[in-house]
């Protein structure tokens, strides 16, 4: 299964479940918003994503999930940077995620009684939770092409996305916000020079 086919990805702002790994850090009113806050918020994220972590999650040291995301996180956003930029890549901890990833194949019965294949975890550690989005940026690193990976254009917004676009030409996160908040601003700046 290629990971950025999960079905919520696609309907992120990132368009891609390691960029949507990347938004979970936000600026809302000015400030920069961290939505990960503790381990339940990490697996409420996941689930949204409908990344299937074991219903038998162990306890775990307190925030080490936690923890663990935002390591993973900046890692990929370093990485990235560093990929985009035609710099030296450090793979270490990426490669140390995917290391984590002890998964086997198993069948489970879908909708109209359709077979689908899914991709079955054992979990013992909390980086082992997070290896289906340390696969997924894996991937986007290895196989996308970067230049359709882009930051917002906005100059307040730190947001990323696969542009899937025909042309290739978005500009923003959201067309409804930063879009428009462009189009706002350069409207006012015309109106003001007349």
């Amino acid at each position: 299964m290629k990971v950025e086919t999960i079905k919520s990805a696609e309907k992120t702002i990132g368009g891609h479940i390691a960029l949507d790994l990347l938004n979970t850090v936000s600026i809302v009113n000015g400030e920069t918003v961290d939505a990960f806050q503790s381990d339940a918020d990490v697996q409420a994220w996941l689930n949204d994503l409908d990344i299937d972590i074991s219903k038998e999650i162990p306890t775990f040291t307190k925030d080490s999930l936690l923890q663990s995301a935002r390591k993973l996180r900046e890692s990929f956003r370093e990485t990235l940077a560093e990929c985009k930029n035609g710099d030296k890549v450090d793979l270490t901890t990426i490669n140390q995620f995917l290391a984590y990833d002890i998964s086997h194949p198993q069948l489970v019965t879908g909708a109209n009684n359709k077979l689908i294949l899914q991709r079955h975890r054992s979990v013992k550690h909390p980086e082992q939770l997070l290896a289906t989005v340390a696969n997924a940026a894996a991937e986007l690193l290895a196989t996308d092409n970067l230049d359709l990976v882009r930051r917002c254009e906005s100059s307040d917004c730190v947001l990323w996305f696969f542009d899937r676009t025909k042309g290739h030409k978005r500009r923003w996160c959201s067309m409804a916000i930063c879009g428009n908040r462009h189009k706002v601003s350069s409207f006012r700046k015309r109106v003001n020079v007349n």
